[in-house]
């Protein structure tokens, strides 16, 4: 592989506590991770790989033409998945793999490039990620909003469901005020080195990671570099809901009829 050459890994789970079937609910006469990898593959990816437990999702997406490694099914995270998807390629300690979420139909590949280069950036970093300003009170205090400190280097201090940093005196006068750019909304677009994975896969979840249900903790409490890089451009919502799922549907049947993605 050429010295900046990356894999984009779209995990892709068949089940899925509040919508199942979702990497395969249809969205403009295709399956939604179909959209997923077609992204991937307007990246700078050298490889794009769908990795499932799924025989469902393997058959479509071999129809797609796509790449497809099958995985076990007992995998507790994505991030686990793709330490499977390391193995089984065989890739060195040293090689990048960005975890391309297969719910997300409208990430922009210039993301998924952004967050490679970000960890190639950093030869010490083991995972590389992005965030976003928080611009509105709602998000802010809204935990299923995670939020992200960085130190001046750009490595993360800490992630959390909190509202983090708390602004002591602001917050205590008039806590429906945002008048700075403090607070960063992190986006769950990981590059990894396939070594990282190698270990992560041992660990047991740390207990900050217990506490808010984030693995990215797991890394942190290992003491081990996470680079995060603000993104270029909006990073899109993906589908978590029937509500998101028709959003979607409504937005790219609107540029299917229009000629084109």
């Amino acid at each position: 592989m050429a010295e900046r050459d990356f894999i984009a890994v779209i995990p892709a789970r068949f089940a899925s506590s509040r919508l199942p079937g979702k990497p395969l609910a249809q969205i403009a006469g295709r399956p939604m991770v179909a959209h997923v990898w077609q992204r991937a593959c307007e990246s700078r990816a050298a490889r794009v790989v769908v990795a499932t437990d799924d025989g469902r999702i393997e058959q479509a997406m071999r129809a797609e033409g796509a790449e497809v490694v099958m995985t076990r099914a007992d995998h507790p995270s994505g991030t686990d998945r793709l330490a499977e998807v390391a193995e089984r390629l065989g890739l060195a300690d040293d090689a990048v793999l960005v975890n391309v979420q297969g719910d997300e139909p409208l990430i922009p590949a210039t993301l998924i490039d952004q967050v490679a280069d970000r960890l190639f950036d950093d030869p010490e970093a083991s995972i590389a990620t992005l965030a976003e300003p928080i611009s509105d009170v709602e998000s802010l205090f809204n935990p299923n909003v995670v939020k992200v400190v960085r130190a001046l280097s750009g490595r993360a201090l800490y992630f959390s469901r909190a509202p983090i940093p708390w602004d002591r005196d602001a917050f205590a006068a008039r806590p429906e005020l945002l008048e700075t750019d403090a607070w960063l909304r992190h986006i769950g677009l990981y590059a990894y080195r396939a070594g990282f994975l190698a270990e992560y896969r041992d660990w047991v979840p740390s207990p900050l990671e217990r506490l808010e249900h984030l693995e990215q903790l797991r890394a942190l409490h290992h003491g081990h570099a996470i680079q995060v890089a603000l993104a270029r451009e909006p990073h899109p919502a993906g589908v978590d809901t029937a509500e998101d799922l028709a959003r979607v549907r409504a937005l790219l049947d609107a540029v299917e009829r229009g000629g084109g993605e």
